[in-house]
């Protein structure tokens, strides 16, 4: 039987029958599962039309090809039995020993031993739920919270308690009163879910006090903090702030890393550290759900950080990504009306922005999508149905000319809506008050 002689091919993947069909064999926590926002929009914003400002995508058209040619071709002559075998589930020695490095230089001490290799930092909020979530249990996460964990929290059927952000992130006052409920309801969280840096839609950047003050209330009550820290390295202005991980001490605090945006996602390679109690049922989560990641992957990190200057790369991608951020923001300031606010982050790869009330960003991506253009909507970035006027943009993924073409599209659908709104009420709509994040209008730099 060849591809084209398979049976049903052509036809669509599913349909109420069939979804019937197994109904009464699928796991009852399949029922709460959702997909990611972002691996929704990939299809369409494949299509090269549109301009996409939605899903969170590096610049790899930056890594010079004639590297990776070379680099794979070093790994195929030095390495090429052990990259393409099994490996150790913790991952490679020297892959580790990179780790450290890149920590290092974000100020944070680790070990090797305190480390294990990831398929991405993905997998890191997968085990962590694995290891320590039942159906019911308590996850506290900001509001908004990175929609790509959504999925994860909802699959293992958690309870997912958001707290929400200002300019300095996670307000530190309505975390300790949402605590206080929950130990009053008798309900412990398993763990807190937190982005301190460049947050993951929010954009804002958890001051200095604030991150005391959680690892402090984590010590004291015994609560697992669980550290997103994708874009701790992708600065562009301010001094570094020190890792919720290096304030800890070692005790409460999962360190979740990757190389995605410091070198590149298609590696699917990314790190967790913990203490070793807590790494140790990662571990066995990792074995069960795929053995090991890619040896293969992990023999090309280990040979660029070997024989080229990551630090370098990291530096050309800075300059590239805070030119954009600036051009988005730029943009933004001239093809948004001026009832919309937004955050102007410090880093990282996002801007979160938020619309008058009487616009439903789910809704204006439609529109937006007739237009060549996407965005991530709010509500996907939170799980009680708020968000319904937010929306994040992301300036990475994209060159100058498109963040501003993109932008200007998006404020032509949002015009639209506003000179429709003032139709159908006779009245000039007024700048809301901030509902979550007080997301100020600023002046780009």
């Amino acid at each position: 039987m060849t591809i084209d002689d398979t049976p049903g091919k052509g036809a669509p993947r599913s349909s109420a029958h069939e979804i019937e069909r197994y109904g009464g064999l699928f796991a009852r926590r399949t029922r709460g599962m959702t997909s990611s926002a972002m691996r929704d929009m990939m299809a369409v914003t494949a299509r090269p039309e549109v301009i996409s400002l939605a899903t969170g995508l590096p610049d790899t058209t930056t890594f010079p090809a004639e590297d990776f040619a070379a680099l794979m071709s070093r790994v195929a002559v030095d390495s090429s039995a052990a990259a393409l075998q099994y490996g150790p589930t913790d991952g490679l020695e020297d892959v580790r020993r990179c780790i450290v490095e890149v920590m290092a230089a974000e100020g944070t001490s680790v070990e090797p031993d305190d480390l294990m290799v990831t398929t991405g930092g993905q997998q890191v909020i997968d085990l962590v739920c694995r290891a320590f979530l039942d159906p019911g249990d308590v996850v506290v996460a900001e509001a908004p919270t990175y929609p790509g964990a959504v999925p994860c929290f909802t699959s293992f059927q958690a309870d997912v308690v958001q707290v929400e952000m200002d300019d300095h992130g996670m307000r530190i006052d309505v975390l300790e009163a949402t605590l206080a409920t929950l130990r009053a309801e008798g309900r412990r969280p398993k763990f807190i879910y937190t982005i301190p840096n460049f947050h993951n839609p929010g954009g804002v950047t958890m001051a200095l006090e604030r991150r005391r003050a959680l690892v402090r209330i984590a010590a004291e009550q015994e609560i697992v903090i669980l550290e997103d820290n994708p874009y701790g390295l992708l600065r562009y202005e301010g001094e570094a702030l020190p890792t919720l991980y290096s304030l800890d001490g070692g005790r409460y605090v999962i360190y979740a890393g990757t190389f995605s945006k410091i070198l590149s996602a298609g590696l699917r390679l990314g790190w967790a550290a913990a203490p070793a109690p807590i790494l140790e049922r990662l571990n066995l989560g990792k074995q069960a759900a795929d053995l090991c990641s890619s040896p293969l992957n992990q023999y090309f990190v280990s040979t660029y950080f070997a024989h080229r200057d990551w630090r370098r790369y990291l530096g050309e991608l800075r300059a590239i990504y805070r030119r954009r951020r600036d051009v988005m923001l730029s943009a933004m300031e001239e093809f948004l009306p001026h009832e919309a606010t937004w955050t102007r982050p410090g880093g990282g790869l996002f801007i979160w922005a938020r619309l008058p009330d009487y616009i439903d960003t789910t809704d204006l991506l439609a529109r937006a999508l007739r237009e060549n253009v996407a965005f991530v909507p709010g509500r996907a970035a939170y799980l009680d149905g708020r968000g319904g006027s937010e929306l994040r943009l992301n300036f990475s993924g994209v060159g100058e000319d498109d963040i501003r073409e993109g932008v200007r599209r998006i404020g032509k659908v949002v015009a639209e809506q506003v000179a429709l709104y003032g139709t159908l009420t006779g009245a000039k709509p007024a700048a809301p008050a901030a509902q979550v994040v007080p997301l100020r209008r600023r002046e780009a730099s």
